[in-house]
C-alpha cells in the first residue's frame, strides 16, 4: 500500500473512532429527563410540611402548613397561617416558586414566626428536590431547608351538598384577604343540585338564589337576602359576595377547597366543612 493510502486508512479510523463520541454527545437528554423525573415525583401530591430549617434553627410546622405542585406549573398551599398560591417550574432536578401572592390574616405569633421563615425558603429560591420514600427535601443554595412528607390521598370534596365556609376574598388585582377567624362561621355557601339553588350566609345576612352549573361555571341568579345589619367588617365581607351573585363564576374544586372567579376577577376561596 502507498503512503496515500495509508493516510486515508489513517484518516478512516480516526473518523469512526470520533463518530459515536459525537453521536452519544447529541443523544444526551440528562437534563429534560432529570426535569421530567423530578416533576413526576413532586408534582399531583399533596405534601405536609414537616419543618423548615433557616441558617440553622429548626421549627416545626403547624398541622395545616402544606405543599401542592399541580401539572399545570402552579403551585397551591398554606405557609401555616396563611394560604398561598405561586408558578412552579422545574429545571435539573430543581424547582423554583415565582411569583407567590399569600391571603393577610394574622395569627399567634409562633405561627407567624414559622409562617415568616417558611414563605423566605420556599419562594424565590432555586431549590434542590431531594426525594426517599414518602419524604421530601427542599434545599436552597445556601442550605437553608425545607422537610416534608407525602399525604394519604385525600378525597375531595362535592360540589353539591358541602358546606363551603368562605376563608377568603380577593380583589381584581389578585390581592386576597382572609377572613378575621371569628368570621369564619358567619359566611358560607351550599349548593343545592335537586333545587338548582344555593343557600347560605354571607357574613351577616342569609342568601337564596339560582345556581346553574356547567362546564367549570356557576352564574348565579339575582340573590334574596334577610335585612339585618351588623358590624362594618361583616357588611364588608358580605358586600365583596354579593359581587358574586347575578352573573357567572368560573370555580374550582381542590380536594376540600372551592374558588370562584367572578368575570372581573374578584375570587372567594372556601373549605369544605368537615
Amino acid at each position: 500500500m502507498d503512503k496515500l493510502g495509508r493516510d486515508k486508512q489513517r484518516l478512516t479510523l480516526a473518523v469512526l473512532t470520533v463518530l459515536p463520541l459525537v453521536m452519544a454527545c447529541g443523544s444526551d437528554t440528562g437534563s429534560t429527563s432529570g426535569s421530567t423525573s423530578v416533576a413526576s415525583e413532586v408534582s399531583g401530591v399533596h405534601w405536609k410540611v414537616d419543618s423548615v430549617t433557616v441558617d440553622g434553627t429548626t421549627r416545626r410546622a403547624p398541622a395545616d402548613a402544606d405543599l401542592r405542585i399541580r401539572a399545570d406549573g402552579t403551585a397551591v398551599g398554606d405557609y401555616g397561617c396563611n394560604e398561598f398560591g405561586a408558578k412552579a417550574a422545574f429545571k435539573d432536578h430543581r424547582v423554583e416558586l415565582t411569583n407567590a401572592r399569600q391571603t393577610l390574616m394574622a395569627c399567634e405569633p409562633r405561627r407567624m414566626a414559622f409562617e415568616r421563615a417558611l414563605a423566605a425558603t420556599l419562594t424565590d429560591h432555586s431549590l434542590t428536590v431531594e426525594t426517599k420514600g414518602d419524604g421530601l427535601t427542599l434545599t436552597t443554595h445556601e442550605g437553608d431547608r425545607i422537610r416534608l412528607t407525602k399525604e394519604p390521598r385525600e378525597k375531595g370534596a362535592p360540589l353539591y351538598g358541602t358546606k363551603w365556609t368562605i376563608t377568603a376574598l380577593g380583589d381584581s388585582n389578585g390581592t386576597a384577604t382572609g377572613l378575621p377567624s371569628r368570621q369564619m362561621t358567619s359566611a358560607y355557601l351550599t349548593f343545592d343540585k335537586k333545587t338548582g339553588k344555593v343557600t347560605g350566609r354571607l357574613g351577616c345576612n342569609h342568601v337564596t338564589a339560582a345556581a346553574t352549573v356547567r362546564d367549570g361555571h356557576i352564574t348565579l341568579g339575582a340573590p334574596s337576602t334577610t335585612r339585618m345589619m351588623c358590624d362594618t367588617s361583616l357588611m364588608h365581607t358580605e358586600k365583596g359576595l354579593l359581587r358574586l351573585f347575578d352573573g357567572t363564576a368560573n370555580y374550582r374544586l381542590d380536594k376540600q377547597t372551592l374558588t370562584l372567579t367572578s368575570a372581573n376577577g374578584e375570587t372567594a376561596t372556601a373549605v369544605a366543612d368537615r
